[in-house]
């Protein structure tokens, strides 16, 4: 078994605290702003029509990350979770940041299948949308017990925190999957 080093003392937990709840509002405020006044942030000319193919890329790493983190765990290899967790948290941050460069940018593409396909790519993408919203509090306020070595909550959030986020990294790269055929 690994020894934990000291991630944060006391005195740092206001900082932490004050930080998760200014990322907390302000990720889905910017979401929101870009969602309802995209055109206030349009350069025009910019190129980000590749944008797409990295999210679903870093989605995918992300999901990679977070098994690799939830097997380390298991095997109480409590290090090698902590970089897996950390560097989901890394590409979910670079996957925020494209997201809404790319939003600002460039209109949403309307899903073009008919039929059944239809459905089941907008039950996926409602859910998807709904638990996004939900996963970024989740990961915060667990990474935050991680930080403040407040290892019980972070235990008890983890286990909604892990197959939300891994849900949402997964059904991302499928809702890429489903409406990249549709991109001008």
């Amino acid at each position: 078994m690994t020894t934990i080093p000291p991630a944060a003392n006391s005195g740092n937990h206001t900082k932490i605290r004050i930080t998760m709840a200014a990322l907390a509002a302000i990720v889905p405020l910017l979401v929101a702003i870009l969602h309802y006044f995209p055109e206030a942030f349009r350069v025009p000319g910019a190129q980000v029509r590749f944008l797409p193919a990295l999210n679903a890329v870093l989605n995918s790493l992300t999901a990679v990350c977070l098994l690799l983190g939830y097997y380390f765990i298991r095997r109480k290899e409590v290090l090698k979770h902590r970089a897996m967790m950390g560097t989901a948290f890394l590409l979910g941050a670079l996957f925020l940041v494209s997201y809404v460069v790319y939003h600002s940018q460039v209109a949403s593409t309307s899903f073009g299948g008919t039929g059944t396909i239809r459905y089941v790519y907008f039950a996926l993408l409602l859910s998807h949308i709904m638990l996004a919203a939900l996963t970024v509090g989740l990961v915060l306020f667990t990474l935050y017990f991680a930080l403040t070595e407040q290892f019980a909550k972070h235990r008890r959030i983890a286990r909604w925190t892990f197959p939300i986020w891994l849900y949402v990294s997964v059904t991302g790269v499928i809702v890429y999957l489903m409406i990249s055929p549709y991109y001008t």
